[in-house]
This record gives structure tokens, C-alpha cells and sequence, in this order.
């Protein structure tokens, strides 16, 4: 039976409406501003708030072995993410789409999160963004 057949399968049961960050949210220049080859630090000085500049830092940090500092860029980048989901009217619970582009700063600084949190032995953090992330769009984890 295919999603559409099944009412079921093809509609949110919680009625949790989606969390879409705003099209003009700072993660959209940002982006711009990296795939142009800008220095992820010097965003970050510019718009700190941006939860895409910290998780490229910590993805960077990994890529230099340095676990600390990739965890606490992510964690940085984690909660600028949560600043501004909750502005957008996001509750603490319900679908934050990837689909949508400015979702993808806060999704990649959470799945970071959570693999800083593994490597550093915080398994309980590990876990809880694992669901998290599960939660937010279960096709990051497919």
C-alpha cells in the first residue's frame, strides 16, 4: 500500500505542524558565503548567530583531530539552532525539515553534536541526538 493509500503513513498523527527557520535566516548568506570559499572563522566573527558557520568549524575541527573543539562548535552551533527554531515557533517538539535549506545548518550542527558526543564517551548525549534527530527528519538517519 502506498503512502498516499494509507492515511496513516501520510500524515503527521500528532498534528505537530513543521518547523521551516525563516528563507532570509542568516544560514542562507552563509552558505553563499562558504560555497565561496570564505574562511569559516571570519563568518562566524560576522554572524555569530549562525548555527552553519559553528558546525562547519567543527566539522573542520574533526577533520584536525580535535574532538574537544569540534564538540563545542557543535554545540555552539546546536544551540544558536534552537535560538532560532524557537523563534519560528518551534516548541521543543515536531518535524524541522531538511528539505527545506535553512533547516540544514541547525540539522548538520545537531548530527555533529551528536557524533562529537560519541567520540568524547557522553553516549547518553549520543543517544539523546540520535533521537533527536530522528524526531526533527528521520531521513537524516536512512
Amino acid at each position: 500500500m502506498s503512502d498516499a493509500a494509507d492515511p496513516y503513513r501520510s500524515r503527521n498523527l500528532l498534528g505537530i505542524p513543521e518547523t521551516r527557520l525563516p528563507g532570509d535566516f542568516v544560514d542562507v548568506e552563509v552558505a553563499a558565503a562558504l560555497a565561496d570559499h570564505q574562511e569559516p572563522r571570519d563568518i562566524a566573527r560576522e554572524h555569530p548567530e549562525s548555527p552553519l558557520v559553528w558546525a562547519e568549524l567543527a566539522q573542520d575541527a574533526l577533520s584536525d583531530g580535535d574532538d574537544i573543539a569540534a564538540y563545542a562548535y557543535a554545540r555552539t552551533g546546536y544551540h544558536r539552532g534552537l535560538d532560532a527554531l524557537r523563534r519560528a515557533g518551534w516548541r521543543g517538539q515536531g518535524p524541522i525539515p531538511a528539505s527545506h535549506a535553512p533547516n540544514r545548518g541547525f540539522l548538520k550542527a545537531l548530527a555533529l553534536l551528536g557524533e562529537t558526543s560519541r567520540r568524547i564517551g557522553d553516549d547518553a548525549e549520543a543517544v539523546r541526538v540520535h533521537e533527536f534527530l530522528q524526531d526533527a527528519d528521520p531521513s537524516l538517519l536512512a
